[in-house]
């Protein structure tokens, strides 16, 4: 009987183990985050969409995104805020009943009476609402914005999480008082408005470059915080769409050469240089560059492969927490270990990655202390 019980104990401790290494994976990143305007200015007929044209535009677009996220815009890109907030009170319902995909309010200056009208649209859409962007955070009342934000959401659905937007260099400065609410994952580089308000001439080609010091700086206190922070939005467009069969690094390249326009040469290598920074999603604001982003956001398959064979290696030579190994030519050691968990964390949370390489990652995640788990992936729940 008594061995049995210790089974019983040993069995219980694994399932919970397991389960502390599956929260640890945290939840879905923002991705690609496409704008979608509710009511369109249509520049051919030179008038706003009635109802109707929006309801059915709705369907036709968002209905079929390949986004990992939708923002509706209610501030600065949104000129007929009411008729806007009627046709989400309309629409999001079944949007939210029919497609997996995360929405976003983008709601007006805190306090202000287009920000009191968002948050009743909020909370009568509560349940059909992921996430609330909270435009030029902080800088009326300071980090108090968030507080009460995250008070009202609280009330109204305790899953839907914000999105400072960080569009001035006083919400730059406070932005770890920002981060420190549980209601905060991600904050929002907004760097057309921040540029403005520093008085820094930015271009749509050189704008990373342009903007570097202020963004490392966010990125900065943000992985102190545990929090992602999402890119700049481009403004270039062009013409080209990259067909979504093409996932590896070098069929994009291919592409590109062959098929792209310079406007979407430009966005991917923006796109992969946020990457490489570490940044958790990317604002885009036009469908053809979702897939592009999407690509240089998530890990291909075959990286992925290459990563899984990385750690497999560390666990066979019980190299994972010390030791070094020799890997296709190049010596590894524990810090590359570390990228190489990185990476299928990353892709898992850009919902890339298969439930096997899922399941592996989980078994890495069970052989690593909480704290080398924590310095390694901050964005999931602490171990």
């Amino acid at each position: 009987m008594s061995e049995a019980h210790i089974d019983t104990s040993e069995n219980n401790f694994g399932h919970v183990r397991h389960q502390a290494a599956n929260a640890a994976l945290g939840d879905s990143w923002p991705g690609i985050q496409l704008y979608y305007p509710p009511v369109k200015y249509s520049p051919a007929l030179g008038i706003y969409e009635d109802m109707e044209q929006a309801a059915a535009r709705m369907k036709r677009h968002a209905h079929n995104t390949n986004a990992h996220t939708l923002i509706f815009d209610l501030e600065d890109g949104c000129r007929q805020k009411e008729m806007s907030r009627d046709l989400l009170r309309q629409e999001l319902p079944k949007l939210k009943h029919e497609k997996e995909v995360t929405i976003a309010i983008r709601a007006n200056s805190f306090r202000t009476e287009e920000y009191e009208l968002d948050m009743q649209l909020v909370s009568d859409l509560a349940d059909c609402i992921d996430v609330v962007m909270l435009a030029k955070a902080g800088e009326a009342y300071g980090a108090a914005e968030v507080r009460d934000l995250s008070s009202f959401l609280i009330e109204v659905n305790p899953n839907i999480t914000i999105q400072p937007i960080i569009e001035h260099p006083k919400s730059l400065k406070i932005a770890p008082e920002l981060m420190q609410y549980s209601t905060v994952k991600h904050v929002v580089f907004g760097i057309h408005d921040f540029s403005k308000a520093m008085g820094i001439h930015i271009t749509p080609e050189n704008w990373i470059n342009e903007l570097q010091f202020y963004m490392n700086q966010l990125m900065f206190e943000a992985r102190i915080a545990g929090k992602g922070v999402i890119g700049g939005v481009e403004t270039l467009i062009g013409s080209s769409i990259m067909p979504e069969k093409f996932l590896e690094p070098h069929d994009v390249r291919r592409w590109l050469d062959l098929h792209g326009d310079n406007e979407s040469r430009v966005v991917y290598k923006h796109a992969c240089m946020e990457s490489a920074m570490g940044l958790t999603g990317k604002q885009v604001i036009h469908p053809g560059h979702i897939h592009l982003c999407k690509t240089a956001y998530t890990p291909s398959p075959t990286e992925v492969n290459q990563k899984v064979r990385i750690l497999k290696a560390a666990i066979e030579a019980d190299a994972l927490l010390g030791g070094a190994i020799k890997f296709e030519g190049e010596m590894l050691d524990p810090p590359m270990f570390g990228k190489a968990l990185q990476t299928l964390l990353r892709a898992h949370a850009l919902r890339a990655l298969t439930p096997e390489d899922m399941n592996f990652a989980v078994h890495v995640l069970e052989l690593l202390p909480a704290q080398v788990v924590r310095q390694n992936w901050p964005y999931g729940v602490l171990l």
